[in-house]
């Protein structure tokens, strides 16, 4: 599926400033140049939720015993495998279909962002609540996101240089500390490592959505919008 957006007729402009952005590019242009054509933009999605899917059970079922981490390490390769190269085969096989593509997409990442934050609430390594703050804050920035093409005519992919595959990367890092520490209840005021580092995270993304919210609003009083 696309992410090739338009609006009015013109294309979206899609502001992508992470740090692996360059790099994954070449990667995902190499990888197109060599899949098959029977695997389609379509196949590729349902790949992605499936790595969705492990995610979420390989966290929700450590408390049977860690090593069910590892089903959650090799989903985020799949989900990104698939998330990743969607898009990027219909641009190169130039089969793009902006709208669905857009809208599958879109709805895709909500559901994968609700299904690893839930799976992890489900661990004994996070409070729900914490999940929920956390998954909160990323809906917000995606709120942000899908309202700025709307009234700006751009789509920001990244913040503080980081987008969604520096955030996987971070969750593998969190997800190697689980596996090597093992839960940490209590670790600070009744709370553990992980309900910390994933709770200020979470904190971080509504602060980030105050941030923008202030920022396009100011843009758009600039340019002289009427409300």
């Amino acid at each position: 599926m696309a992410q090739g957006e338009k609006k009015n007729d013109r294309p979206i402009e899609r502001i992508q400033q992470n740090v692996l952005a360059r790099s994954e590019r070449r990667l995902l242009n190499w990888l197109c140049a060599r899949l098959p054509a029977w695997v389609t933009p379509d196949r590729l999605t349902t790949f992605g939720m499936v790595g969705s899917l492990a995610i979420f059970l390989g966290y929700a079922l450590s408390g049977e015993g860690r090593d069910w981490l590892w089903l959650a390490v090799a989903g985020y390769f799949v989900q990104w495998f698939g998330d990743s190269l969607d898009g990027s085969i219909a641009r190169w096989r130039k089969i793009e279909r902006p709208r669905f593509g857009y809208f599958i997409d879109h709805s895709c990442d909500g559901i994968t962002t609700l299904l690893i934050l839930a799976g992890l609430g489900l661990s004994p390594f996070l409070r729900l609540d914490i999940a929920l703050l956390t998954l909160s804050g990323y809906l917000l920035l995606s709120i942000h996101a899908y309202l700025s093409v709307h009234v700006m005519g751009e789509m920001k992919l990244s913040y503080l240089s980081a987008g969604p595959t520096e955030l996987r990367f971070v969750l593998l890092g969190l997800t190697a500390m689980m596996y090597v520490m093992g839960s940490t209840a209590n670790w600070v005021a009744g709370l553990s490592l992980f309900d910390c580092l994933i709770g200020a995270v979470g904190v971080l993304f509504i602060v980030l959505f105050v941030i923008q919210t202030m920022t396009v609003a100011q843009r758009l009083a600039a340019g002289g919008e009427q409300r």
